[in-house]
């Protein structure tokens, strides 16, 4: 079985930052989306982002595609389906650009899963 487990793994966490940095932007709206629109989307830009990565990375498709669409989707698909203000999508980019790479040094540093972001090495604390 090796490291096949991890992903579901990585996907678990991803979702659980995803939600965490949507409550969190979202905090101060009076009429806040409803939950089934927080599934799809999160699920749509983790689990649909992480699939698009590992599957393009497997079969040898570019670099550009199998980080670039899952990244294009981050970026824009929450804030236009939330139809986010100025602040709130301010807030959002900074956060969503930030919790790839804390995943990937949370994994790897504690774990020594390496794979999220193969091509930034990182050691284990252990070692």
């Amino acid at each position: 079985m090796g490291t096949l487990w991890h992903f579901p793994v990585f996907i678990l966490a991803s979702i659980l930052l995803f939600s965490a940095v949507m409550r969190f932007v979202l905090r101060h709206r009076a009429h806040k989306p409803g939950w089934w629109t927080y599934i799809w989307v999160s699920g749509v830009v983790t689990v649909g982002g992480m699939v698009v990565a590992k599957v393009g990375q497997n079969v040898g498709l570019p670099l550009w595609f199998y980080y670039g669409v899952p990244a294009a989707t981050t970026w824009f698909l929450p804030p236009t389906v939330f139809k986010m203000r100025r602040i709130e999508t301010a807030q959002y980019l900074a956060l969503a650009l930030l919790t790839a790479p804390t995943i990937h040094v949370l994994f790897s540093l504690f774990l020594g899963w390496g794979e999220y972001l193969p091509f930034v090495p990182i050691a284990p604390v252990w070692r």
